[in-house]
């Protein structure tokens, strides 16, 4: 199974391509899309959905995993990341992928153990789960591993029970 793990934000999307077997992990690539700053928000959109393609064209994933979008406080960033997230799901139906989307809770859960699990405790444990040489920066492409991770464990978990 091989899986690209999207971190959704206008300024910077994180991405995460993992390919396991169900008992081992390959990372293929990761880093962030940063669309330059000075583009209007219309431009970083295109910016990411065209290197979106590119990463699905490279890799050929079985499916995407992406975060559920979360309550924010902020109505105009709420509203930028629905709009990231409505490309990436573009980007899937344009190339027949499958998407999964997962909340914060069960990313931090699966990879973690724990829901509540701070930042730098993701990021350490998908280094270690990874078997990366340092913590996977940015923060963005971290969070993207663990999206794609979690994809992974619950495609897992689905296998296993699903009745013969």
């Amino acid at each position: 199974m091989r899986v690209l793990g999207v971190d959704c934000g206008s300024r910077s999307t994180g991405f995460g391509v993992i390919e396991s077997d169900g008992r081992s992990y390959q990372v293929l690539d990761y880093g962030a899309i940063r669309p330059a700053r000075s583009h209007n928000f219309a431009e970083r959109l295109l910016h990411i959905q065209i290197e979106l393609d590119k990463l699905v064209e490279r890799y050929q994933p079985n499916s995407i995993a992406v975060e559920q979008v979360f309550q924010a406080l902020n109505v105009k960033s709420a509203m930028q990341l629905s709009q990231v997230r409505g490309i990436v799901l573009l980007t899937a139906a344009r190339a027949q992928l499958p998407v999964r989307e997962y909340s914060a809770l069960t990313v931090k859960s699966s990879v973690v153990g724990y829901g509540r699990a701070e930042k730098h405790q993701v990021q350490g444990m998908v280094q270690r789960l990874l078997a990366l040489p340092a913590l996977p920066e940015p923060d963005d492409a971290a969070d993207a591993l663990a999206v794609a991770l979690c994809h992974i464990h619950c495609e897992r978990t689905r296998h296993l029970t699903q009745a013969p």
